[in-house]
């Protein structure tokens, strides 16, 4: 086995969260298994604090004031995607309004 971090940053990630067996992993290119693990990631973030509002937040911080970093780039993320899918979804005319 290598000294790299490369089977506790790639592999064991896709076998624990993701359910890939090895052969799946030795048979799947590396360019998509990297794809995998960064869309795990992203899901991991956009996923990370559901639940909890502000206020929860502010409350929380006093004990761990790393959640308010960690909620933060909980909130940009989501952001993120959601103003996408909005954008999306709006209607192009006032008939298709209507039908909303």
């Amino acid at each position: 086995m290598k000294e790299s971090p490369e089977p506790v940053l790639l592999y064991i990630p896709l076998m624990k969260e993701l359910g890939l067996s090895w052969s799946e992993i030795k048979d799947t290119p590396r360019i998509e298994l990297e794809g995998l693990l960064c869309a795990l990631s992203e899901h991991q973030v956009l996923h990370s604090l559901d639940g909890y509002d502000s206020d929860d937040i502010g409350k929380m911080s006093k004990t761990k004031p790393i959640l308010r970093s960690q909620y933060a780039k909980y909130m940009s993320q989501k952001a993120k995607y959601y103003k996408g899918m909005e954008a999306n979804n709006k209607p192009t005319s006032f008939k298709e309004a209507l039908k909303i």
